[in-house]
């Protein structure tokens, strides 16, 4: 069992740093998403992308209050945040793959079985936000590649270009969790926030470039 534990002064500073230019682009990113869809969409492209916009700021907001703060009740509570917003953004990550391009029964159905992991993994974090980090990154990872499911039908709505994009985003994360629990390799974490922030990146355009009309 791995629990948290505390970095360096300079580990917090580069691990808020990181994540802060993430925050920043999430705004701009929201902005985009919001217009694009808005212009060129559907309404479920209006909502899917809205969702998925609000969960990538909350988790990059989440992540730099976190290490913003000196040890206390505040920091505690942006820890929870922090920890919880992983689970909603994978959630709000796949929402506009599912409703604008998997859709039907399958659609919904892994929808509906992500946003349910992601509801109870808030709650286990609730109980349990210092504790198990090793097996809460391995549900992270379960969850994320639970887009295998609808592989035939992602394929079949997205340009090969997006898929290549999809990928690349998902293998980010992966090799980033190594990083993540990797406590010996110094500013391990910073580090996994970089795998994390480039992750992002390719799914904002695979988003944007490919699942709009």
């Amino acid at each position: 069992m791995a629990n948290t534990h505390t970095y360096s002064r300079r580990e917090e500073v580069a691990n808020a740093v990181t994540h802060g230019i993430g925050a920043a682009l999430s705004i701009a990113a929201l902005v985009l998403l919001i217009v694009f869809a808005s212009t060129k969409g559907t309404p479920w492209h209006i909502v899917s992308f809205t969702i998925y916009g609000i969960t990538m700021l909350l988790l990059y907001l989440s992540s730099t209050l976190v290490h913003s703060f000196p040890e206390g009740k505040v920091k505690d509570f942006f820890e929870f945040m922090d920890h919880s917003s992983i689970y909603l953004y994978i959630a709000g990550t796949y929402t506009p793959f599912m409703l604008t391009a998997v859709r039907g029964p399958l659609g919904w159905t892994l929808f509906g079985l992500v946003w349910g992991i992601a509801i109870g993994g808030v709650i286990f974090k609730a109980f349990f936000v210092k504790k198990f980090l090793f097996m809460s990154t391995l549900f992270y990872l379960l969850m994320g590649w639970l887009i295998v499911l609808a592989w035939g039908a992602l394929t079949q709505a997205i340009p090969v270009e997006g898929i290549h994009l999809l990928v690349a985003g998902g293998l980010m994360y992966t090799v980033g969790t190594i990083f993540y629990v990797w406590r010996a390799f110094p500013y391990h974490h910073a580090i996994w926030h970089l795998f994390v922030l480039t992750g992002s990146i390719l799914h904002f355009f695979c988003i944007l470039m490919y699942l709009l009309p």
